[in-house]
């Protein structure tokens, strides 16, 4: 993705870590955990790779139709899961999302140093995308407000089976994708 290297390098490092605590998460007791820990895993690291700043490393032509294959497969998952855990759904909306920017990104023409950005992709499928992660953003923000917690009630012990740590994970996947999608 293009814009400051600064911030495409903190993009990295969210979504990297996002996607080792997601591998975590595969190692979880609660089965809720398990189930989708890996595709998100692989939307984390599949950011980071894509968030590395142009200026610092420019992959070859052949790098953004393999991310839209990837990204197809894990899209055409997604929409088998989701026939019974609708949660799958934004799963699928995300791998889509993947699948439009790396095909966005293929078609750009290489852009010499001191070249503007921007232009990738179709205003509309990106105003979309754009409107959906924004509200899966402001929702995943509000599910996190603490609740106040039954006394006595079993806490899960390790950090793997963390739902709230799992919430936010998901929440930053979100940002980092709007983020992604307004450099676009």
């Amino acid at each position: 993705m293009h814009g400051p290297a600064a911030s495409g390098w903190l993009l990295v490092a969210l979504c990297a870590a996002t996607g080792a605590y997601c591998l975590l998460r595969l190692r979880s007791g609660v089965e809720e955990q398990r189930r989708t820990a890996g595709d998100e895993a692989l939307m984390g690291f599949g950011m980071a790779a894509m968030a590395v700043p142009a200026a610092v490393y420019t992959p070859p032509a052949w790098a953004w139709p393999l991310y839209a294959a990837v990204f197809g497969a894990a899209a055409l998952r997604a929409l088998w899961a989701a026939r019974t855990d609708t949660h799958h759904l934004h799963h699928l909306v995300g791998a889509a999302a993947m699948v439009y920017m790396a095909l966005a990104m293929a078609g750009r023409p290489a852009a010499g140093p001191g070249h503007g950005h921007g232009g990738s992709g179709l205003p509309a499928v990106t105003g979309l995308l754009l409107l959906y992660f924004t509200g899966y953003v402001l929702l995943s923000g509000a599910r996190l407000i603490p609740v106040p917690a039954v006394a006595g009630g079993p806490r899960p012990a390790g950090w793997g089976d963390r739902p709230e740590l799992a919430r936010a994970c998901r929440l930053s996947m979100g940002i980092a994708m709007v983020a992604m999608l307004i450099t676009l």
